[in-house]
């Protein structure tokens, strides 16, 4: 096996275990971080169920973004529902057979990745264009969306550019799932492309993108407005208030 496949097949393998355990890690620190007051962002559902739709259309829709810019909020659903429409097309790579609805989706996903493209230039205009944003905009949020359309651009070039080996591909990413390595094609466009998503996954879970699952620990969204009814008191309060367990 030539040391190119080696150093990928090690690469994406170190990366995942860095993606599968930082997310892990960091959802254990939100789920086990004490929220010490009711702060639910009113006007709030006050049942339980009420939140879950709220939660529902926060992720789906980007609710509160709508509410509060429209420009940032038509850029962000571009990305992301261009994005997911293009990670569900890059599951051919990962089954044998093909799912009949991957194969379906395929088209779109294809022509998502321009609009994948587009939202992400929006995002990242607005970090110079909007002085309150530029203000707050640190060098990592620049070199993130620089990354992400990197990664955006590389996987166009390869459909509509320079073509890849797409067959032999999809035997090494099936050879890294059965942890039998395939050779992977030396196309350096196509290099360039998996080093930069190898890098997205290593660096997700430190970085800001990690709202994707953040968003479900959000107090402010994931609270019953109910502080009339119930009383809130976080479980380390209790115990120093009741010390004795009286």
């Amino acid at each position: 096996m030539s040391a190119l496949t080696i150093t990928y097949a090690v690469l994406f393998y170190v990366a995942t275990a860095v993606l599968v355990g930082g997310v892990a890690y960091k959802v254990y620190v939100y789920a086990s971080t004490p929220a010490p007051l009711k702060i639910p962002t009113t006007p709030a559902p006050t049942t339980r169920l009420g939140v879950m739709g709220r939660m529902l259309r926060e992720v789906t829709v980007f609710e509160s973004l709508f509410k509060s810019n429209k420009w940032i909020w038509l850029f962000g659903i571009l990305f992301h529902f261009a994005l997911l429409l293009v990670l569900l097309q890059h599951l051919r790579y990962f089954t044998q057979p093909v799912w009949g609805w991957v194969v379906l989706e395929q088209p779109f996903g294809i022509y998502a990745g321009f609009i994948m493209v587009v939202g992400l230039l929006g995002l990242w205009a607005r970090r110079f264009l909007v002085d309150r944003v530029r203000y707050i905009s640190s060098l990592s949020d620049h070199l993130m969306l620089a990354l992400l359309v990197a990664i955006a651009f590389s996987g166009l070039a390869m459909k509509f550019v320079v073509h890849t080996d797409i067959i032999s591909l999809k035997q090494f990413f099936l050879g890294l799932l059965a942890f039998q390595l395939q050779p992977l094609p030396a196309d350096p466009i196509l290099l360039v492309h998996l080093a930069l998503v190898a890098t997205l996954m290593i660096v997700f879970p430190m970085s800001k993108l990690l709202h994707a699952p953040g968003v479900f620990f959000s107090p402010t969204r994931n609270q019953v407005d109910n502080p009339r009814e119930h009383r809130h008191v976080a479980g380390w309060s209790a115990s120093i208030n009741n010390p004795g367990g009286r």
